[in-house]
């Protein structure tokens, strides 16, 4: 498109490049592209009797259609693929006032009934005045020839629904929820969400996903509430308690969730303790004590938590559903057949597994955990025990198949999640059929799942819980793993002897060092381990682009996008994942001119990418931290494809939401994968972030090559830093009961 159709376009409008606040405005000639979850618009509108139209891109709260009038406030910009664009950072649109430019509206399809035919005969016998006719004088319109009486219903309600839609969608805008999640509300409640968000503000925050406490509070601030009124109280604690639930706590003591409460509703201590009482009169929330302290809970994590201490109690008791084994004639049977050699300590770990109904196995990297999962499995395999294998990410059960040469599904897979409701079809009613289930990195798996997991488990079955104790624990609330090893309430087998092939490693005698709280070596220049010291996080930034694209190509022969993956532990900062994705991205997969691509929540997604799911999607079959290629994007079917493990899986443009770049992804959602090569960036900058356990899961990501680039100080707090607090769970404590 040429510079020159745009200027002039408005007597507002500056030339293209131009920063400064304008505003542009003119008729809808087309809707190129509207993505009704994100209100993401691309518009082509002429001005005034300009014959050319120009391009404006915006977000805008309900659909535009051609023939309406647009006013837009932004700036010129330039797309490096499709040319100057205005780029609107407002978009406000009204009805047509003229009788073209109602035509062309009417025939756009947003009326059910009416076409281009249909239009032309509505404007034709009622001209500009045909709006008010459609709503005050219906009997007009089905006197018309052609129109008759059920047409004519069938526009008047559209019309209706329309109107209707609008009122809401301003509404809520004008209270400061976005395009995006104003659709949501709006398909959730329907025509009667003005009226029940008036009612109670605060059910947004518990039925609508994405909108937080803070956004439903805002919006009961503007509608009148007043900041001691109970209702707002008491969504304030179930506020409080997810908030705790997202760092990872099952429940609070009672005394640290006043304070919590009232210092984050800014009100007096004795409302929020009020508050607590009716929550726990409804049942929403519930109590009991944790390390001799009151504590409160939300009602599922409580729920949840009892759950699990119930059925692994009642599961370690009664007969192995395995006959008896001689472990002393299994132990050379198991060597020979597998051609290894067990030591004393791996000989012991198999004997106690062999004998338990629920046990667990952890330990480090290096410490022999797969060839004791590989010994229990042919053991138990030759007395005909059947057994699943299941981890919590799809990378993980892949190298759990590959490790042990059987099938393994991830966990929700093995429980046979339904893709539409999200609900497990394997339960207490309909149980695994099954002698033995493996779970391996189990330190990944929540109160909340491991609850639906054990509801699978038959009561004759066997449990072993296989995975590092030491590493991060789950994102979701709990500490599963650890607490079950600390209770004590079922066989513990604590593996620590590096063997001489895996001590060879630098990667993992490393990963053990900064287990322990001490420094790894720094000064090796040939093996697996590497540390490059920056002072900045802009050097930082730099160093691993050069890294990522050029050194690790050159000397190790990987593929920059496949084989390295960038990790990093947080989102912010100029080496956090957000910044070190839109420079991988441009140097590894840059835009070429006339490549299909679509823009979404500031990332632009094209052939190539390497992308990542932010969260399980049951019905595509694909899981919170999966990694994918993007095959293509196509503008026409609104929609993009996406490869993982050499499935092709379809996005729609309203569901990208689910996707983020993944050239750079946190070691949080790094966990339960392995890479080839591995990229660690450190700065003080992360200085929250820095702990022992962060580092330690980021250094064991790496199968072939792990590179730190970072300050030496924050490297250095990193390994002496412990890390938080245990968190507030009580499943250590019902499982000593």
């Amino acid at each position: 498109m040429a510079e020159n159709k745009n200027r002039g376009a408005d007597a507002s409008a500056g030339s293209a490049g131009s920063t400064s606040s304008e505003g542009v405005s003119g008729v809808v000639e087309r809707v190129t592209y509207h993505d009704p979850e994100s209100g993401f618009t691309v518009i082509q509108l002429r001005s005034g009797s300009r014959r050319d139209t120009f391009t404006v891109i915006g977000k805008t709260m309900v659909e535009v259609r051609p023939g309406e009038i647009v006013q837009a406030s932004g700036a010129w910009g330039r797309d490096p693929v499709y040319g100057p664009q205005f780029r609107a950072t407002e978009l406000r649109a009204q009805a047509p006032d003229s009788v073209e430019g109602i035509e062309k509206y009417l025939a756009s399809g947003v009326l059910k009934g009416v076409g281009k035919a249909t239009a032309k005969r509505l404007v034709a016998k009622f001209g500009r005045q045909v709006f008010n006719i459609i709503e005050d004088a219906p009997k007009k319109i089905a006197a018309l020839p052609g129109i008759g009486k059920k047409k004519a219903e069938m526009i008047i309600a559209s019309w209706g629904e329309q109107k209707s839609a609008r009122e809401i969608m301003v509404f809520l805008h004008s209270h400061g929820i976005g395009a995006a999640r104003a659709t949501q509300i709006f398909k959730r409640y329907g025509a009667d969400a003005i009226s029940l968000i008036s009612e109670d503000p605060y059910r947004l925050a518990s039925e609508i996903r994405g909108i937080g406490f803070e956004t439903a509070d805002s919006i009961a601030m503007r509608l009148g509430v007043e900041k001691t009124a109970m209702s707002r109280a008491r969504a304030g604690v179930s506020h409080a308690l997810s908030d705790a639930a997202g760092r990872g706590h099952c429940g609070l003591p009672f005394e640290e969730l006043v304070e919590l409460a009232s210092r984050l509703l800014e009100i007096p201590p004795d409302i929020v303790t009020e508050a607590i009482e009716l929550e726990l009169q409804s049942r929403r929330i519930a109590t009991d004590t944790i390390r001799e302290r009151r504590a409160i809970f939300l009602g599922p994590l409580f729920r949840a938590e009892a759950e699990i201490a119930r059925a692994i109690l009642g599961l370690r008791e009664g007969k192995l559903p395995w006959p008896e084994i001689n472990v002393a004639r299994a132990i050379p049977w198991v060597e020979k057949k597998l051609r290894i050699n067990l030591s004393p300590t791996q000989k012991s770990a198999l004997a106690t597994v062999l004998g338990a109904k629920v046990s667990v196995i952890t330990g480090g990297p290096g410490v022999g955990k797969t060839t004791l999962l590989r010994s229990l499995i042919e053991i138990v395999g030759a007395k005909e025990a059947t057994i699943a294998l299941a981890a919590p990410t799809g990378r993980a059960a892949k190298r759990l198949a590959e490790s042990t040469g059987l099938d393994a599904k991830t966990i929700h897979r093995l429980l046979e999640v339904n893709g539409l409701t999200g609900q497990f079809q394997r339960n207490e009613l309909q149980p695994l059929e099954c002698d033995l289930v493996v779970i391996d990195e189990a330190s990944m798996i929540d109160v909340g799942l491991m609850s639906s997991l054990l509801r699978a488990i038959p009561e004759n079955a066997a449990f072993l819980l296989v995975g590092d104790v030491d590493q991060l624990p789950s994102v979701g609330p709990g500490q599963v793993l650890a607490d079950i090893i600390e209770s004590g309430a079922v066989p513990v087998v604590r593996l620590t002897e590096i063997f001489r092939q895996s001590a060879e490693s630098t990667i993992i005698t490393n990963a053990h060092r900064v287990n322990h709280g001490e420094m790894p070596e720094l000064d090796s220049r040939d093996g697996d381990f590497f540390f490059v010291p920056v002072k900045s996080p802009e050097e930082g930034q730099r160093k691993a682009l050069k890294i990522v694209t050029e050194r690790i190509p050159e000397k190790f022969g990987l593929d920059p996008r496949r084989d390295v993956q960038v990790l990093s532990p947080m989102i912010k900062g100029g080496i956090g994942t957000r910044a070190l994705n839109l420079t991988l991205q441009q140097a590894l997969n840059p835009p070429e001119e006339g490549m299909a691509r679509v823009e979404h929540m500031g990332f632009t997604f094209t052939r190539g990418d390497k992308v990542m799911q932010v969260e399980n999607d049951y019905d595509k079959d694909v899981y919170n931290g999966d990694i994918g290629v993007v095959r293509g994007v196509s503008l026409a079917g609104k929609s993009m494809e996406v490869e993982f493990d050499g499935r092709g899986v379809r996005y729609d443009f309203s569901e990208l939401d689910k996707l983020t770049l993944a050239y750079a992804t946190t070691i949080h959602k790094s966990q339960g994968s392995e890479y080839p090569a591995v990229v660690v960036t450190l700065g003080m900058q992360h200085f929250t972030m820095l702990q022992r356990r962060l580092l330690y899961t980021a250094i064991t990501r790496g199968r072939r090559l792990v590179v730190v680039v970072g300050e030496k100080r924050a490297l250095e707090k990193a390994v002496e830093s412990r890390g938080a607090l245990e968190r507030w769970s009580r499943l250590g404590e019902l499982l000593r009961r």
